[in-house]
């Protein structure tokens, strides 16, 4: 495929298909998101094309869900191949992919037990039931009194508990009751985390970099030093890696940037190979093995056709050493972000291939930049307001990636988004 598209936009005359898939979107779907005003028919590695042939630079690769780019060859093939042979069979029975992906991802991050889900937001309530069970019988916290730490400005999901302990009043607005039972920390403050433990105190929970609360990278030591203090107080360190997980940051896990192994690993997105929805809750035995038939499932969690996909994953993680090369190739896209001259960026941030360049308040937030961009050939979406998202594929070439700084220096450098 060619490392530069033909156009980045096809003529207005004959952007008809795209209109048309916007209007039946508006007339017949509930409006809990707003995306661009982009269709998307065909994706391949880091490229897709539009209903109306237009051909873009994916710098979002679905919030880190296709860190193996669209339709990774090796990935399609092991899904192509399990869809024709057994696709679903529900943890009343077992099947034949379950147990060697179990062994494959617990001997990957070094942990004992693994309990397989299908969305982000569906493993964090995991890990949070697991947290309070784990709390009443094996730290013996009373009954019905737990509670479990978070930091302000968090993103885990949008449940009615995740969403009972988030940091934005407009999650929780119209949702109320709220969950109890979470007490909030300063991100990046680990002080403020010790002063918070209480002896009703179960685990903390922590993203290793704040995705959703602005690509939020906290000081150097602070996870290590967390972890630390959860030790020394008989408490769960929790880490939510369902986005900085599985090579986006550089490493094979965020966490490994400092040698931490969590208590409680939650990952997803990018487990699932770009093909489908796979999450797990990873831990030593001591920690999920409190869970007991009917505490806890789900009817498509652990099927065969996600151990599959999950599987190959992992394997295509390790074998294409895909969190070295997108340490590598991060490295040197921010230096090139670093280097443009524009008055609208405050910072450029991030590590690996997750990168976020916030703005001055003064350039009028993310999104119409975004557009702008998208204008140019390049996908990507505004996070915490006032900060571009930037997190292309791994698999990405070096080249399309100079292509994209050019691209995001042309923009950046004018008066304004349109111009």
């Amino acid at each position: 495929m060619p490392s530069t598209p033909t156009t980045s936009a096809a003529p207005a005359a004959t952007r008809t298909k795209t209109a048309e898939h916007i209007e039946l979107v508006d007339r017949h779907s509930a409006r809990n998101y707003a995306p661009l005003p982009v269709v998307i028919a065909r994706g391949e590695g880091s490229w897709v094309h539009d209903v109306d042939g237009a051909r873009y630079l994916d710098m979002l690769s679905a919030y880190s869900a296709l860190n193996f780019g669209h339709r990774h060859p090796r990935i399609t093939e092991v899904f192509v191949r399990q869809a024709q042979t057994l696709t679903l069979t529900s943890r009343a029975f077992h099947n034949d992919r379950f147990g060697p992906f179990c062994r494959l991802i617990t001997e990957t991050f070094g942990q004992d037990l693994v309990l397989p889900m299908n969305t982000g937001a569906e493993a964090v309530e995991t890990a949070l039931k697991t947290a309070r069970k784990w709390g009443y019988h094996v730290k013996g916290v009373a009954r019905d009194t737990a509670e479990i730490i978070v930091c302000g400005d968090n993103f885990h999901g949008r449940t009615i508990s995740i969403v009972s302990f988030s940091p934005d009043s407009f999650n929780q607005e119209d949702f109320g009751p709220v969950t109890p039972g979470f007490r909030s920390v300063p991100y990046g403050d680990a002080a403020a985390l010790a002063a918070a433990i209480t002896d009703r105190t179960v685990a903390f929970l922590v993203e290793p970099i704040q995705g959703e609360g602005g690509i939020n990278v906290p000081p150097p030591g602070y996870l290590a030093r967390c972890r630390d203090i959860c030790r020394e107080r008989n408490v769960l360190f929790m880490a939510d890696e369902i986005q900085t997980g599985l090579g986006r940051t550089g490493r094979r896990l965020c966490c490994d940037h400092e040698n931490v192994i969590p208590d409680v690993l939650i990952l997803g997105k990018a487990l699932g190979g770009g093909m489908m929805p796979v999450s797990a809750v990873l831990a030593r035995r001591e920690v999920l093995g409190v869970f007991q038939p009917g505490d806890h499932g789900s009817t498509f969690g652990g099927n065969p056709l996600a151990c599959a996909v999950a599987t190959a994953a992992l394997e295509t993680l390790r074998d294409e050493r895909l969190a070295e090369r997108a340490d590598r190739l991060g490295t040197a896209f921010m230096a090139q972000l670093r280097q443009i001259r524009s008055p609208h960026i405050r910072e450029v941030r991030g590590r690996g291939l997750l990168i976020g360049v916030e703005l001055h308040p003064e350039a009028g937030g993310g999104k119409p930049w975004c557009k702008a961009l998208m204008k140019e050939g390049i996908l990507c979406k505004e996070t915490s307001e006032h900060v571009i998202r930037i997190a292309p594929p791994l698999t990405i070439e070096e080249s399309d990636l100079d292509w994209a700084a050019e691209r995001f220096e042309r923009v950046l450098a004018r008066a304004t988004p349109t111009g």
